[in-house]
């Protein structure tokens, strides 16, 4: 969308990730921080009213509300006055899609599990209603337990509770999951034993007669009973005593049979956790029980849902929204074109979205750009030498004996998530679509089962997480080119598979996919239920990609790990300057306001973390020697001298990786005899905790569901082994040399990196804490605290400082501050400049030149260079620049920003000159 020339667009934005430990005051004490630090706007992560206990936000239980753990409204404001102050706008972080269940703070959902259908709040959540599973007919699964259903019964687990001041009755779960009566049962509950429970009791049991007024006159009654508890000990009493009945006894499994009779005559199931993969009748996000998906499409729930933050765009409190998994709504683009509608002024949207290697962002959706993944990516992928590729795989194959392509892992891991954790959508769209087909004579004998095959295998091999087809068949516009070419190719390829299904019955779903069986009048089918069908398998579609790429198969291929990001391609080696500048200027022209983020809360792999590993790909043999030795060191010293005890070789090779990335700063060089044994108890920690997530993700030897105890403590054991200081340990001597190598090559690429993200065409976003180093691990390593003490102190410290003079002690991360903040300065100087001025690539010649990457930036008489090395690892520790050269705009004297140095050139710059005081530069035209 082009810019408003009234929108507030970001110059820089700091995301910050409130908690109960880090709230509003906290925020709002650092707000002069970031804006010394040169940043333009506090992006945030959600604050409405989360779970109890939340540690990210996501999991909103009231959108109209603050959460209470983050600070209350006071403090709130206190911290919106904070940033106004200091001249930061705000970007907030918004779910749309779903909301936090279970535990008893989501008044909607206890709402719907009171009243199922006939609840005010049912449309609001994605439900099955009539489901093809009979005991589900009209009712919520609710997958909650740790166990058996009869198991968690008879434990005592289960529990009837009266709420005195509501005059109300819910079935507990493990005391932390309300799980509410239906008000026509009261009557069952509180029994005849008592003239005035029993009056009220007859009341609750014939609300039937009132209908539909039926939940106005249950909450009249309610009051009534709340109020005679509290004014009557006898009834209050008699209340007790009937609880007391619907309580067992262990051991004896008939006493529990009037709880379990009440049970089943609920609006909602209680079931063993792992019933939800078969039986699951709500949308969840991805395969999380307790996050349901809310059909926003409706315009009353994105009305109510949207009330307070659209007050705050309103009053300007927000300047933008950040709107998070924009693929899980019902039609992304409508409901950017009414979040851009509702609203009093223009505002900065970016949605959170990954597109494929060959995917772009809808032009017709009025958004201002993504939040940053394929920026990411792009970025790093300077730093992978495409040439290593065919050893890396080589050396990766021999290591780990795995020989399966990218593709294949992909195609596999959807699969198993189909048929696993995601099972039951799929079920529930494969009887839809037989529904659909037996509509018509022509198609009637498709049956559930056939169209169930040819389903999973065409989602398994969708190459986008999603298309956007909406049913609008206007002059035969719908779907898109870009839709039908991604349908197009996923069935082609389903076609392909031995002993599949009819071809028929993929010419019946390519037409069902693509609304083209309802795309001329008279066509026999129905036009809702067709489209419906489409726009729905669009949202499931989406989860399977994201729980089979990123949640699977980034944990079983880990070729070079470093590429096995949010919205990354691992399969693709390495991007060239050329592609670099390309993806630059399209952004430049189509997308100025796109989000350029290098870490996220959503990152595997921080991202100086990945800038180390990226360092790999230029030394496969050396690697390979390595991994080796360290591998022959650590099964030796376990005993394992065939090297066939667990743990495999796919995960060794993986902790390989995370311990070379992840290695702390301050421990570069160190002697083995020096290594603080603390510090390495922490810090193996941080490696067993990614190391578990990774197995279970990988689901390959452990799950989630059924974690692999054996297993896991051999892999957690040969992580203690290998970083245990307290004896001897050959390891280390084998591995803090190369450790150290690799560390300064990643230096030097994440001060690149840094730069060229702060002065490439967008918003340059900075994760928290990552003005310094950032050497984190998947989640929640990547929330850690940060030290804004220690920021605060090194900030007034490079402020003036000499910057080539801080690569002498880069562990402490004062040289990545001092690039950062200089750069910020400049984008402030120069507003325009960055926000709009033009791209032009600059192409390096001479002997190095596929190791320069540069472009400048320029807006009128203004003129911006920016150049850094890539690929430094091949150079050695003094790179001999020879006859390499980088091309200038006009002009004949430049400062450099980062040295404060003057350089007189004009055509041309020799990138020795560019280089020789620090290896990076930023170039001001001053004449």
């Amino acid at each position: 969308m082009a810019s408003d020339a009234e929108k507030p667009i970001p110059r820089a934005t700091y995301r910050v990730q409130l908690r109960a430990e880090f709230g509003f005051d906290r925020t709002a004490e650092i707000a002069d921080y970031m804006a010394r630090l040169g940043v333009s706007h506090l992006y945030a992560s959600p604050y409405m009213k989360a779970r109890p206990g939340s540690t990210h936000g996501y999991d909103i239980v009231d959108h109209n509300a603050l959460n209470p753990e983050l600070g209350d409204e006071a403090a709130f404001h206190n911290m919106v006055a904070a940033l106004k102050r200091n001249g930061l706008g705000q970007v907030l972080d918004f779910v749309p899609n779903h909301m936090g269940v279970g535990g008893s703070d989501n008044g909607w959902w206890l709402d719907v599990l009171e009243w199922g259908p006939d609840s005010r709040f049912a449309g609001y959540f994605d439900i099955e209603w009539e489901p093809d599973r009979r005991y589900l007919q009209g009712k919520v699964l609710v997958p909650l337990l740790g166990d058996q259903f009869g198991a968690v019964l008879e434990s005592g687990a289960l529990e009837l509770k009266f709420d005195k001041d509501a005059g109300s009755f819910a079935v507990w779960a493990y005391g932390t999951h309300k799980l509410p009566v239906r008000p026509i049962d009261y009557g069952s509950v509180l029994g005849a034993d008592h003239p005035e429970l029993e009056r009220i009791g007859d009341a609750f049991a014939h609300l039937g007669y009132v209908h539909p007024h039926q939940i106005r006159r249950a909450e009249a009654l309610k009051a009534e009973l709340a109020a005679l508890v509290a004014e009557r000990p006898d009834v209050a009493e008699a209340v007790e005593r009937r609880l007391n009945r619907y309580r067992g006894e262990e051991g004896e499994p008939e006493s529990w049979n009037r709880l379990t009779d009440l049970i089943a005559r609920q609006n909602w199931r209680a079931a063993y956790f792992k019933v939800a993969a078969d039986d699951i009748n709500y949308r969840r996000f991805f395969n999380i029980n307790e996050l349901a998906g809310l059909r926003m499409e409706e315009p009353e729930l994105f009305d109510v849902a949207h009330r307070f933050v659209l007050g705050l765009v309103d009053d300007g409190t927000l300047d933008g929204l950040r709107i998070d998994h924009i693929d899980g709504l019902y039609d992304p683009k409508g409901y950017c074109r009414r979040l851009v509608g509702a609203a009093s002024r223009p505002f900065y949207l970016v949605v959170e979205k990954i597109l494929a290697r060959h995917e772009r962002l809808r032009e017709d959706w009025p958004i201002d750009g993504t939040t940053g993944y394929e920026f990411a990516n792009l970025l790093g992928g300077l730093f992978v030498n495409p040439d290593g590729e065919e050893s890396f795989t080589r050396l990766y194959r021999d290591f780990t004996g795995r020989r399966e392509s990218f593709e294949e892992v992909v195609r596999t891991s959807k699969i198993r998530i189909m048929e696993s954790e995601m099972a039951s959508e799929l079920h529930v769209l494969a009887r839809e679509a037989s529904r659909i087909a037996r509509t018509n004579p022509r198609t009637a004998d498709f049956t559930a089962n056939i169209l169930h095959q040819a389903l999973k295998e065409i989602i398994a091999r969708f190459p986008v997480y999603r298309t956007y087809v909406d049913g609008n068949h206007v002059d035969g516009s719908a779907p898109s080119d870009l839709d039908r070419r991604d349908i197009d190719w996923a069935i082609s390829q389903a076609r392909r598979v031995e002993q599949g299904p009819d071809q028929s019955v993929y010419d019946f779903l390519h037409r069902l996919l693509t609304t083209d069986l309802v795309a001329e009048p008279r066509s026999g089918y129905s036009r809702q239920q067709v489209t419906r069908f489409a726009m729905k398998l669009q949202q499931y579609s989406g989860p399977v990609m994201a729980k089979g790429l990123e949640d699977t198969a980034f944990y079983r291929y880990n070729r070079l790990v470093a590429l096995n990001e949010v919205g990354g391609h691992p399969e693709h080696f390495g991007v060239g300057p050329t592609a670099f500048h390309r993806a630059n200027q399209e952004r430049a022209t189509r997308w100025p306001g796109a989000m350029l983020g290098t870490t996220t809360h959503d990152t595997k792999r921080g991202e100086d973390t990945r800038a180390r590993l990226y360092a790999l790909s230029e030394m496969p043999e050396e690697w390979e020697r390595q991994i080796q030795t360290w591998s022959r060191l650590l099964r030796a010293r376990r005993g394992d001298v065939e090297g066939t005890a667990p743990p495999d070789r796919n995960d060794e090779y993986l902790f390989y990786q995370l311990l070379l990335g992840a290695w702390p700063a301050e421990l570069t060089g160190a002697d083995p005899a020096s290594l603080d044994p603390q510090a390495m108890g922490e810090f193996a920690e941080r490696i067993t905790g990614a190391m578990t997530k990774s197995m279970r993700e990988a689901k390959v030897h452990s799950t989630w569901a059924a974690p692999n105890e054996a297993y896991e403590s051999a892999m957690i054991g040969f992580v203690h082994d290998a970083l245990d200081v307290t004896r001897s340990n050959a390891f280390f001597d084998a591995f803090l040399p190369f450790q150290a190598t690799v560390a300064r090559i990643g230096m030097l690429n994440g001060l690149s990196q840094a730069l060229l993200k702060l002065t490439s065409p967008g918003v340059p976003d900075i994760y928290q804490g990552c003005e310094l180093w950032n050497f984190s691990l998947v989640d929640p390593d990547n929330r850690r605290p940060v030290d804004y003490t220690a920021r605060r102190r090194l900030l007034e410290e490079v402020e003036g400082a000499d910057i080539a003079s801080l690569l002498d002690r880069w562990q402490d991360g004062a040289v990545k501050l001092a690039l950062t903040h200089r750069t910020l300065r400049l984008r402030a100087d120069k507003r325009d400049l960055f926000a709009s001025g033009d791209y032009a690539p600059l192409e390096a010649t001479g002997g190095r030149s596929e190791h320069v990457v540069a472009f400048a930036r320029t807006l009128g008489d203004d003129a911006v260079v920016v150049a850094t090395p890539r690929l430094i690892g091949r150079l050695g520790d003094n790179p001999d620049w020879g006859d390499t050269s980088v091309p200038l705009p006009r002009g004949q004297r430049w400062r450099d920003i980062l040295t404060g140095k003057t350089v007189e050139a004009s055509g041309a710059i020799t990138a020795a000159t560019l280089f020789r005081d620090f290896p990076a530069a930023l170039l001001v035209r001053e004449g």
